[in-house]
């Protein structure tokens, strides 16, 4: 199911496995084809309703969205104080409700659907119930990443009976679709089995040594099954254009998905770089810094977006992907620009 989704010769709404039908090398797109276009949502907060997460959709749907991506979180620890001056530490998920959610939007939508699965705050059992929901709802597309650290850790640390990796996760993934579960017993009727993607980092994942090292990871997931890569947010072109021929070189076969953001506020200019490692452009930072209000910069990311957009097109880019979050009424305007 999810070749299709990157297919340029297919379509949506009736996905077929296959990604390997699109050899991955970016080029010049077929003649007559669009791109195609997806995008990023998170669950609503615990105690929330969906009114806000649906007003997304229906923002971005009539663009023909490939696939919807939904985001998973991990537990926390939180101290609350109890009787005798005590604290008592829980654990708590704050976004519940990836695979019930992804089960909503392909019931309204009929969208294909694509929920994480990560190591961050889960357990080897907690990820393969995830597996068995999944398959009882007929949805075998996933994205497998580590994951996040806790906000009270200084580094990553796996949850006792999880993983430190993506790549033992997938290992999990991958056991389960022969037949296994994790400790070791035969799963009596096996489902279809999963098909996934992974993470790829054109400016290089926080705690690698080195693009070069980041780079046999990915190649490392790609020999593993993982079928396509979507990429962390980036704002300078030729940096994800490095990073693919680097990967191509290292053997890297499957799609390099371009993940994109568009900046919506003034503070973004500070917490951007810093959440998600990546650098913005010069112009781009001068042009920002000019700004006096959301609004002005607003509109800065979305004239960034669409040039952004228009460039990795004419690279031959198989699809685009974006993250909505703070940023669903820019992606309309860039995508009412691009498509």
């Amino acid at each position: 199911m999810i070749g299709r989704l990157y297919d340029p010769h297919g379509g949506t709404g009736n996905p077929v496995r296959s990604l390997l039908a699109m050899p991955g090398q970016e080029g010049a797109a077929p003649a007559g084809k669009s791109v195609g276009f997806s995008f990023e949502v998170l669950p609503p907060l615990k105690g929330t309703g969906t009114e806000t997460l649906f007003r997304t959709i229906e923002a971005l749907a009539p663009f023909n969205p490939r696939h919807i991506n939904i985001t998973t979180h991990r537990a926390e620890y939180v101290y609350r104080e109890v009787e005798g001056g005590l604290v008592e530490r829980s654990r708590v998920r704050r976004r519940p409700g990836t695979i019930a959610i992804a089960a909503a939007i392909q019931q309204r939508w009929g969208i294909p659907v694509i929920p994480h699965i990560v190591c961050s705050g889960s357990t080897r059992q907690d990820i393969e119930y995830a597996l068995l929901d999944l398959q009882f709802l007929g949805i075998s597309d996933i994205f497998i990443l580590r994951g996040d650290k806790a906000r009270e850790e200084s580094m990553y640390q796996p949850t006792p009976g999880g993983y430190t990796h993506a790549l033992e996760l997938i290992d999990q993934v991958n056991r389960f679709n022969e037949g296994f579960f994790a400790d070791g017993t035969p799963i009596k009727v096996k489902g279809t089995p999963f098909e996934f993607g992974v993470a790829a980092y054109p400016e290089k994942h926080e705690e690698a040594p080195n693009l070069e090292s980041d780079i046999r990871v990915l190649l490392e997931k790609q020999r593993r099954g993982a079928k396509v890569a979507i990429t962390q947010l980036f704002y300078d072109n030729e940096k994800y254009y490095h990073f693919v021929a680097q990967a191509r070189e290292a053997g890297v076969t499957i799609p390099i998905i371009p993940g994109l953001k568009p900046l919506s506020k003034l503070s973004q200019l500070a917490t951007v770089p810093k959440t998600f490692r990546c650098d913005l452009p010069f112009a781009l930072s001068e042009e920002l810094r000019r700004c006096k209000t959301d609004d002005e910069v607003k509109q800065i990311g979305i004239e960034w977006g669409v040039e952004q957009c228009r460039d990795l097109i004419a690279h031959g880019v198989p699809s685009l992907h974006f993250y909505t979050l703070s940023a669903v009424e820019s992606i309309k305007e860039i995508a009412k620009r691009v498509y």
